[in-house]
């Protein structure tokens, strides 16, 4: 019995989804979902992750994120897009990311719209979880208040 790509593709990726989705951190499937997500952040805060297949992604940069989120000061919104999944909705979200080129597993936080702080993949790979979670965590309480 043959699968299909797409099919292989969605059954692989789910638990890296499910690593953030359990956490309460919504997935941005398209264009218009990042467009309208980072609209709403202008009255706050919002975290971007952007997921990826990759070891440091597994590794690092879930788990940081998950450790982050257990703080007190927490950003107003929370979302994730899928890189080399939601093509269109991730090349979107970089869009907001700039001047960085494109990176993931990445980290983004927005104020008001406004990009704040970013944690780029090459950042996350040779950091352990509990440093990204350190590092979001005073981003957090820096500009989530």
């Amino acid at each position: 019995m043959a699968m299909s790509f797409d099919s292989y593709m969605k059954d692989m990726v789910k638990p890296m989804r499910e690593d953030l989705t359990r956490l309460g951190i919504t997935e941005l499937l398209t264009p218009e979902q990042v467009e309208e997500a980072i609209e709403k952040s202008k009255d706050g805060t919002l975290l971007l992750v952007v997921n990826s297949v990759c070891g440091c992604a597994a590794g690092q940069c879930r788990p940081g994120v998950a450790k982050a989120l257990q703080n007190d000061t927490l950003p107003t919104y929370t979302y994730t897009v899928f890189a080399g999944q939601e093509k269109d909705a991730t090349a979107k979200a970089r869009e907001f990311l700039a001047p960085y080129p494109p990176s993931s597993p990445s980290i983004a936080l927005f104020k008001n719209g406004e990009l704040a702080h970013f944690i780029q993949r090459h950042q996350i790979e040779d950091r352990s979880a509990d440093m990204i979670a350190g590092d979001l965590i005073g981003a957090f309480n820096e500009f989530c208040k």
